[in-house]
């Protein structure tokens, strides 16, 4: 995962979903190794399956938005980063790529941006946390 790859130690990223398919798209999987982010063991998940509780849920499809998280999840700030599915797609080889690395660039800087706030400071002001994480959703 991208937040992996680029948030400081201690931090851990999952990715999950209401409807896995199983596997990985083999062109996100293809993205992230030509952009240098391990992808071992990689799978598609349910969030049923989550091995902890997130501390922050965000949702980056556009179907996601109005879904209902699963009751377990509870009190997990929320936030909607929404981004175009690359995985539908259509037309070359090429377009459906650039989809892909346009979704990626999306919220490489999007997690960019959230790994630069004074997160110690905000950690303690979830109100504040929120509209920043809301703000940051909205970036392109």
């Amino acid at each position: 995962m991208v937040i992996n790859n680029l948030a400081p130690a201690g931090w851990t990223g999952m990715s999950a979903g209401s409807k896995p398919t199983g596997q990985v798209h083999p062109r996100s999987l293809a993205l992230l190794a030509r952009e240098g982010i391990a992808t071992e063991g990689y799978y598609s998940k349910s969030w049923d399956n989550l091995p902890q509780t997130p501390d922050i849920v965000i949702t980056v499809c556009a179907s996601a938005a109005g879904e209902t998280c699963p009751a377990y999840l509870g009190p997990a700030l929320r936030s909607h980063w929404g981004v175009e599915d690359p995985a539908h797609a259509t037309g070359t080889d090429a377009e459906i790529d650039a989809a892909f690395m346009r979704a990626y660039r999306i919220l490489r800087h999007r997690i960019e941006t959230f790994l630069a706030l004074p997160l110690a400071a905000l950690q303690n002001d979830p109100a504040r946390l929120k509209a920043e994480l809301d703000r940051i959703g909205a970036l392109l």
